[in-house]
């Protein structure tokens, strides 16, 4: 397996990252396997993926391009280079990073990837970065733009329910559960970022960026080419439900009880969210949310707290056996 080895400087510089490149990538990823990851992906991948089937048979080097950019075990480091993690970069300026990538190094981090020579036509080809960058312009204006605002509140409700884990459970919790069955911290500073026979990497004085993408992947990269700006990125999937726009089914017995936009709201509180993020998961107006939620919290059925400036809602254990119990209803005994 793969483990970092991460000292405690580190994790207290750490912080999350929203990537619109990242995102980009992660969508690149679901288009090329032709597959949902999850429920909330399927719309998405339904409207966009004849088109992008398209624009590869037009292009059939990009083709060729991305199945030795994207391999089982590896992505080629210039299609995931790592954020800089100062401040949140814009798709164009991100992208600028792959395009001004030298040849000769991308052609060095296919054969890495490929873990062998580079065929052709691909090892004679001009500008195989600007290629590449010229495909994630088009998935990015073609399929993300789009829907960019739903996407960033998904991924801005995930970085808040994650944050208010880690200031109750500590580091250790929040890093075990980013990609289940990929990570997990292992003790003694190791954190276990794949399963694959990696050698292990020191990140003591570097930066820990933590990059959510809303598709059902993940990956690692690092940039540690600058001594002094040593950044280790882990881009993991956004927590189940957030990722699914239709949100959790609600089950009859809750919504007979507490009425089902009511009840939606409820469903969605297993994680702490803020008033905000709320609005946009159900779709519901700021005035119907705030509503439900002061039924809800007077019916002490859920919590609110502080993390830094957003107020967080979560369930009580009333909230939580309430919910558990609607769930076990059989839908032919209503």
């Amino acid at each position: 397996m793969g483990w970092w080895r991460i000292g405690a400087d580190a994790l207290a510089g750490g912080r999350f990252v929203v990537s619109p490149l990242a995102e980009t990538v992660a969508a690149l990823k679901a288009l090329r396997a032709g597959r949902a990851g999850h429920p909330g992906e399927r719309a998405w991948l339904a409207e966009h993926l004849a088109a992008y089937r398209e624009r590869i048979a037009a292009e059939p080097l990009d083709g060729l391009l991305l199945r030795a950019a994207i391999s089982a075990t590896w992505n080629a480091d210039f299609l995931t280079p790592t954020p800089p993690g100062d401040r949140e970069r814009c798709f164009e300026e991100e992208v600028a990073v792959v395009r001004a990538t030298e040849p000769a190094r991308a052609l060095a981090d296919l054969e890495v990837t490929l873990a062998g020579p580079v065929p052709e036509p691909l090892a004679s080809a001009r500008d195989l970065p600007g290629r590449l960058a010229e495909l994630l312009e088009w998935v990015w204006r073609e399929t993300v733009l789009p829907e960019w605002p739903r996407r960033r509140r998904v991924m801005e409700a995930d970085v808040t329910a994650r944050t208010a884990r880690l200031a109750r459970d500590g580091w250790a919790a929040a890093l075990d559960e980013l990609c289940p069955g990929k990570t997990r911290w292992l003790g003694d500073g190791r954190l276990q970022v794949n399963a694959r026979d990696y050698p292990p990497r020191s990140v003591d004085g570097g930066r820990l960026l933590l990059v959510p993408v809303t598709p059902a992947t993940g990956w690692v990269s690092w940039d540690v080419e600058r001594e002094g700006d040593e950044r280790y990125a882990i881009v993991y999937p956004c927590a189940g439900v957030l990722a699914d726009g239709a949100g959790p089914a609600v089950p009859r017995a809750l919504a007979a009880l507490l009425g089902p936009a009511r009840a939606g709201v409820l469903l969605r509180l297993e994680s702490p969210l803020s008033t905000s993020q709320l609005v946009a998961l159900t779709g519901q107006g700021l005035g119907s949310v705030g509503r439900h939620l002061k039924v809800l919290h007077d019916a002490g059925l859920v919590r609110r707290g502080r993390a830094g400036r957003s107020v967080l809602y979560t369930w009580t254990e009333a909230g939580a056996v309430l919910v558990r119990a609607g769930r076990a209803v059989p839908e032919e005994a209503l």
